[in-house]
């Protein structure tokens, strides 16, 4: 068993290390968690005790095997908990993280397939994020930044990168959900932000929001 606070490290590299694979710097886990390096520093070399991570000083963190399969554990279950929230539960997709932050610490795999299960084996959460299966893999999703589309591209959005509760808003207030097709209609050269067209309604989003949302391009 592992401490509801060695869980939520773990989880964080293995977030932090998505997308480049290369490790991560103790500074940036320091500020992912909102603490002093020095108490990430402490806690990697618990980690590494109990081979958790690879950790070598001033070189970053990387999960062993045994971290990733740990780290995408309680990522189901803060998946699946999120799912159950909104789709049983009703909750709004802004209200839901720091439940589930809770949740997702709780040690029963008998209730978590059991929810798996209940729910219909859900392969994405409400914000369009894979849920790993039992045996922690995921499915890996091909996906774009709408930032980097073409004028009169067509794409579908699969997932979004930032979960703040504030953009979660600004996002329902124009109406942009997961699985909207998106075409791009033109770009502005001096700012880059996008005029776009969804659900036969154009609207203006920045950079920024353009940068936040990920797609699966389709024409």
């Amino acid at each position: 068993m592992f401490s509801q606070a060695e869980e939520n490290y773990i989880k964080a590299i293995y977030t932090l290390d998505a997308d480049s694979k290369k490790g991560v710097s103790t500074n940036l886990i320091a500020e992912k968690m909102q603490t002093k390096a020095s108490s990430v520093t402490d806690m990697l070399q618990k980690l590494s005790d109990k081979q958790l991570v690879n950790y070598k000083k001033y070189h970053g963190v990387k999960l062993s095997t045994k971290g990733e399969k740990i780290a995408a554990s309680v990522i189901r279950k803060h998946r699946l908990w999120e799912t159950f929230l909104v789709n049983k539960l009703n909750f709004s997709w802004d209200e839901v993280h720091n439940i589930a932050e809770q949740l997702e610490h709780i040690k029963s795999e008998k209730l978590v397939d059991k929810l798996d299960k209940f729910l219909d084996y859900p392969t994405v959460d409400p914000h369009g994020d894979p849920i790993p299966d039992k045996n922690g893999n995921i499915a890996e999703q091909r996906k774009v930044k709408l930032s980097t589309l073409k004028e009169n591209d067509i794409s579908i959005l699969l997932t979004i990168k930032d979960s703040s509760d504030d953009f979660l808003r600004y996002l329902d207030k124009k109406e942009i959900a997961i699985g909207n097709t998106i075409k791009v209609l033109s770009i502005e050269p001096f700012d880059r932000s996008m005029k776009i067209e969804m659900n036969s309604k154009k609207i203006s989003i920045s950079e920024n929001v353009a940068d936040n949302l990920y797609l699966k391009k389709i024409k």
